[in-house]
């Protein structure tokens, strides 16, 4: 038996620190709405993150400086978060009587994720599933899923999010 160190429980009953999700252009809508029906719920404000792969934390932190793995490849006007996420963000969350902020991660999500829970003592961490297409398995099976790497290596909850889940249409477990 191997001696863990101690972690200051919360307070029954009350989650503290924001609820953290992972952002992304393009992914469906139910994964932020998930997250801040939680931050309502639990009075805690959302911090929705988004990691770029294309560039690395410099210092090691997740929302510290960090510098592209292909310089090459920068383009003077690249934006740290796409502004078409800025957008469907503000959209989406106009209304939903949450605070929120949008923050942006360097490097790999589920580890980027795991500092910035980490960094900020989130509540939790909220992500989404994948969808069914041929590019998301291709995906899945050569770097693995940011929800896999996240629940196995947190000592925080991990709300995963189905999108477009796949419901047989009999369930032979009855």
């Amino acid at each position: 038996m191997t001696d863990t160190p101690e972690r200051p429980l919360p307070e029954p009953g009350r989650m503290t620190g924001p609820i953290l999700v992972g952002v992304m252009p393009g992914q469906h809508p139910v994964v932020v709405e998930q997250a801040a029906q939680m931050a309502a719920l639990s009075g805690r404000p959302m911090v929705c993150a988004y990691a770029d792969a294309t560039v690395y934390p410099v210092d090691g932190s997740a929302g510290g400086p960090s510098a592209p793995i292909d310089p090459d490849g920068v383009d003077e006007e690249t934006e740290a978060i796409p502004g078409s996420l800025k957008a469907s963000l503000a959209a989406q969350l106009a209304g939903a009587g949450v605070e929120w902020s949008l923050v942006p991660l360097a490097g790999e999500p589920a580890h980027a994720l795991a500092r910035e829970a980490h960094e900020l003592g989130a509540a939790m961490i909220v992500v989404g599933t994948r969808d069914h297409t041929l590019t998301a398995a291709l995906k899945e099976m050569t770097s693995g899923s940011v929800a896999r790497h996240l629940f196995h290596r947190q000592d925080r909850p991990v709300l995963v999010v189905p999108v477009n889940p796949r419901v047989p249409a009999s369930d032979d477990d009855d």
